[in-house]
């Protein structure tokens, strides 16, 4: 809403947030509406250029703004009205901040004569957002909002992550002060690369180095090249993390698979066996899986992620690509490929071991042929998103990239749901491009509402529902540590209907027969369809090494399971993972 005065156009504080963000290329807020953003709702109306995306939850808002800035790179913006509204966003931006993507998060709130009074719906969200942004601040006149949306979005898009913006709703209408003009210019990311003499002091290192394996993350993301040229140069084979399988795994013959709990055995091994390990654009966090007696160097952009979970012997903060590049030079080539060519040959051992669990079952239809059929049929730009948990390990294992698709999840937080909510924002900031959500029956369920914007939204997203009828990972867990898996067994849920009830095609499927047909018109269709695959309860996702407190685990979980009349389970989980 604008005033005039004179003549002249006066802008509100509302509008003046919503043409700033027209200005710096917001194309659309994600949220749910309510009184306190009838503002801001306004604003967006007259302008017509930014597109409210109503979901039915305000997490899934959060989710969908998070892949939107994490697939573009650019600012995403979500919004929630006053109390609940704005609490609701809280675990999915928690997401976008530990995923270091550019997001703006309008908390609206009470009126600000009420603030401090307990009304109706009042909470204190500069407080409570305080942990998942940069930046998170109250605006309770009109002349703070030019500087404190400007440092804002400074904040989210310079530092990449979530930056707040409490905003009462009265406040929203009040007019912008009149000398305040709408405006952004895009301040460019700083290159950043190590001096020289510290490069220098790493080439001389590495000289001296053998057995040298790299760990990858996202950091490598655009450093593919000299990546592979590193590996090259140093008869290093190429550990990746879970982010950086999208940008390290295609066309590399250096590549030996993952290591961590879902990781590969071939990965495994080469990060214990490396005399010097060198960390590159990751902050891996599981510290069982590092080796003990290793010599560590770390190149990262971001110095806090600098020896957060390992001890480092050198540190180099710099952009991945741009310090390959300016190491390259100083490097000397090695002759030696015996630690490589091992590692390589305990991948291709590895990797024709997963392969042969990927067989379509007897019976109940196994999650990994699944997964490797998903891969097979998808678009060769498909944008996956994994469900946390076992639909993770299995996209993590057997979806193959090639550079051009995607790979999106809860990674770092760890979030259940998160696989529709963000292929809802994958698919509308990449309308042209086929998006596959990957989701436990656990995670579709949390918010399954939202099956409703797919339709309102008309997002063509495929969603694939792993329908074991239990939190897989949580119970494999507890059998880990020899707990008897109670509070784990969801109902056996049809979930093609609930899509045919919602508007959308579903499509059951039950035998491994079934799947082939089924993901091909999935896939053919041009809206969104929910494929409902029933898949074996018991299957194991097992970790790379094994422990030995884990087989006393498992040990422990079948002698319980047995005592307390549950053999029947011990039997389908031998037959489903051992008798194969």
């Amino acid at each position: 809403m604008t005033f005039h005065k004179g003549g002249k156009m006066k802008h509100t504080v509302a509008s003046y947030i919503a043409k700033t963000l027209e200005q710096a290329g917001v194309k659309r807020i994600w949220g749910v509406t309510g009184d306190s953003l009838n503002g801001l709702s306004d604003s967006l109306n007259r302008m017509g250029t930014i597109e409210w995306m109503s979901t039915r939850h305000e997490e899934v808002a959060a989710f969908a703004a998070g892949a939107e800035a994490q697939l573009t790179g650019e600012l995403a913006v979500c919004a929630g009205s006053c109390g609940p509204g704005n609490l609701h966003l809280i675990n999915g931006l928690f997401d976008c901040h530990r995923n270091n993507v550019p997001v703006l998060a309008i908390a609206a709130h009470i009126p600000s004569s009420e603030i401090g009074s307990g009304y109706f719906q009042e909470t204190h969200p500069q407080e409570l957002f305080r942990e998942c942004s940069h930046y998170c601040e109250l605006v309770s006149s009109p002349e703070q909002i030019p500087q404190v949306l400007a440092i804002a979005l400074r904040k989210a898009v310079l530092e990449r992550g979530v930056s707040v913006i409490v905003l009462p709703g009265d406040v929203a209408l009040k007019p912008a002060p009149e000398e305040a003009s709408p405006g952004w210019y895009h301040a460019p990311q700083p290159v950043i690369v190590p001096p020289q003499d510290e490069l220098k002091k790493l080439a001389q290192l590495l000289r001296y180095s053998d057995n040298i394996a790299l760990m990858c993350g996202s950091g490598c993301a655009g450093a593919h090249q000299e990546l592979l040229e590193f590996a090259r140069t140093l008869k290093a084979p190429i550990v990746h993390a879970l982010r950086g399988k999208e940008h390290v795994e295609y066309d590399n013959p250096y590549d030996v698979g993952m290591t961590g709990l879902i990781g590969f055995s071939s990965g495994y091994h080469t990060m214990m066996n490396a005399d010097t390990l060198i960390l590159l654009g990751t902050r891996f966090p599981y510290r069982a899986f590092y080796p003990a007696h290793a010599k560590i160097i770390q190149i990262d952009i971001n110095p806090g992620s600098i020896g957060a979970h390992c001890k480092v012997d050198m540190a180099l903060v710099g952009d991945v690509k741009a310090t390959l590049a300016a190491l390259l030079p100083l490097l000397e080539e090695k002759t030696d490929r015996h630690f490589l060519d091992k590692a390589l040959e305990d991948y291709r051992d590895a990797r024709k071991g997963l392969d042969d669990l990927a067989q379509p079952g007897e019976k109940a239809l196994h999650p990994q042929y699944l997964a490797r059929q998903i891969s097979h049929f998808a678009a060769p730009d498909a944008i996956f998103t994994c469900d946390v948990g076992t639909p993770t390990v299995w996209a993590a294992r057997y979806l193959e990239m090639n550079g051009q698709r995607r790979l999106l999840g809860s990674f770092n937080h760890g979030s259940m749901a998160n696989a529709m909510p963000q292929a809802i924002g994958a698919q509308a900031s990449a309308p042209g491009r086929q998006v596959v959500a990957m989701c436990g029956d656990g995670g579709f369920s949390m918010l399954m509402g939202d099956l409703l914007s797919l339709v309102q939204l008309k997002l063509p997203v495929k969603v694939i529902v792993f329908n074991n009828s239990v939190l897989g990972f949580v119970a494999m867990e507890m059998k880990a540590g020899g707990y008897l898996t109670d509070g784990t067994d969801l109902h056996d849920t049809n979930y093609a209907r609930i899509a045919e009830a919602c508007g959308i095609p579903g499509i059951r499927v039950e035998k491994a027969s079934e799947l082939d047909d089924a993901l091909s018109r999935a896939f053919s269709t041009d809206g969104p369809v929910v494929v409902d695959v029933t898949v074996a309860k018991e299957e194991l996702a097992m970790p790379p090494q094994i422990k030995m407190e884990q087989a006393k685990g498992f040990s422990l979980y079948m002698l319980r399971a047995i005592i307390n009349g549950r053999g029947d389970e011990v039997i389908d989980l031998a037959k489903t993972n051992w008798f194969r």
